[in-house]
């Protein structure tokens, strides 16, 4: 028996072509014609990503936009001077980094993997020639510029809150939105631990917040992740929480 190797060190080592079911996971191909949908798919990098890894450094020249294909990334500023604060997880179906790529910047966040994921990245040059020929594309980005602009807006609240139910409850509304994050749906694979890593809570305290979610109808906690119930109600936590039959409002009949 012969000791497999270990992987190269760099993620750009371990690029492959996309598979089929790799392209189909990516939402904004299907805005593009029949020949520019070939000529992405030839430029597209893919590449498996261990927990712990850096896909984007503070300070690092922006080369790709980046997506996840499958997985789970954190946004935040941990190794920046200020004070840490982590933006949003970035789930199944969510692309970022367009606005550092539309200016040709250097990243201000890092960007770190975990749970091992999928991640997909288009080079800088054939993005920009993207945003050139294509329309639809523009349009695309336009739409995702304007709901990333609302989502650190509203990163920024969360930030603010000191109540453990409604922070849980703001991020997880965060994680399942249809624009940015299409690849989710309506189940978010999670755990518990990699939830208390995004909100900046113990395991125990995301746990007792998902309970108190679950109690009033707003997710449903099963094996592998969170499946959201009612995701306006989610958002509007708690002025929007469902009316609750008087017989089970207390967890049993009286």
């Amino acid at each position: 028996m012969h000791a497999h190797p270990s992987p190269p060190s760099s993620l750009r080592q371990r690029a492959r072509a996309a598979t089929p079911t790799e392209l189909d996971a990516i939402p904004w191909l299907a805005v593009l014609d029949t020949a520019q949908q070939r000529k992405v798919a030839q430029q597209l990098q893919v590449a498996d990503a261990q927990v712990g890894e850096r896909i984007c450094r503070i300070g690092k020249q922006a080369n790709f936009w980046f997506g996840v294909i499958d997985g789970l990334l954190k946004m935040s500023n941990d190794d920046s001077s200020g004070q840490a604060i982590t933006f949003t997880g970035v789930p199944p179906g969510g692309w970022f980094g367009e606005g550092t790529l539309l200016k040709r910047e250097c990243y201000r966040y890092n960007i770190q993997v975990l749970r091992p994921s999928i991640v997909a990245g288009l080079p800088i040059d054939n993005f920009h020639e993207l945003l050139k020929n294509s329309l639809a594309f523009n349009h695309y980005m336009l739409n995702q510029l304007n709901e990333r602009l609302s989502q650190f807006i509203a990163a920024r609240e969360i930030d603010r809150i000191s109540d453990p139910d409604l922070r849980v409850a703001r991020n997880l509304a965060a994680l399942f939105h249809p624009q940015l994050y299409p690849g989710v749906g309506s189940m978010l694979r999670i755990t518990q631990q990699e939830l208390g890593y995004l909100v900046g809570l113990s395991r125990q305290r995301v746990n007792q917040a998902l309970n108190t979610l679950a109690r009033h109808q707003l997710i449903r906690i099963e094996y592998g992740g969170l499946r959201v119930l009612n995701l306006q109600s989610l958002r509007c936590f708690p002025q929007a929480v469902p009316a609750q039959n008087p017989e089970h409002a207390n967890g049993s009949p009286r």
